[in-house]
């Protein structure tokens, strides 16, 4: 961050229901006000790597409570919040390959944490199964961490959200 003295209301970011950490961290470093990334900010902050696992989905160790007290105190959302944003302990999640429901994301573009999560096969707003690849047969591209998610499109080959969406399988 440019100065210690930016007002810690305009660093606040209000996060979307079931919003991934890794998304969500993605969306805070991107605002004009913030100019950080996980490096940058866990030097910062003394936190290392974690903010860098957090984005990844390795959650092992689990946050500590002074690792979170730390994040919120820089973003406001309160501890409570903040917990919802990663998996709880009784879902264990797949960090890799990243899934989405495109139809979700064509619609409100940002990841879900439930998608991550071992029991999750699909998305029960639109009965689809998740995409864990961009599913043009020539490009195969698997998605970019939620961090990363910025454009509405394949990275590779351009594919929208919402033409992947029709190409999604029920289930």
């Amino acid at each position: 961050m440019k100065s210690e003295e930016i007002h810690r209301s305009l660093l606040y970011l209000a996060p979307y229901d079931d919003e991934s950490i890794s998304h969500y961290l993605g969306r805070w470093y991107r605002q004009e006000v913030v100019s950080a990334d996980s490096y940058s900010l866990g030097k910062r902050l003394r936190l290392g790597k974690t903010l860098w696992r957090w984005e990844n989905f390795y959650f092992n160790p689990p946050p500590s409570p002074q690792e979170l007290q730390k994040i919120d105190e820089l973003m406001g959302l309160g501890l409570e919040r903040l917990l919802l944003m990663f998996s709880s302990v009784n879902e264990p999640i797949k960090p890799k390959p990243i899934r989405i429901c495109a139809a979700c994301y064509a619609e409100t573009p940002y990841h879900r944490m439930s998608w991550q999560y071992q029991s999750t096969e699909g998305c029960d707003r639109h009965q689809l199964r998740l995409l864990s690849k961009c599913p043009d047969h020539k490009c195969g591209e698997p998605f970019p961490i939620p961090s990363q998610l910025i454009v509405l499109e394949c990275k590779k080959c351009g594919m929208p959200y919402k033409t992947m969406a029709k190409k999604q399988k029920g289930y």
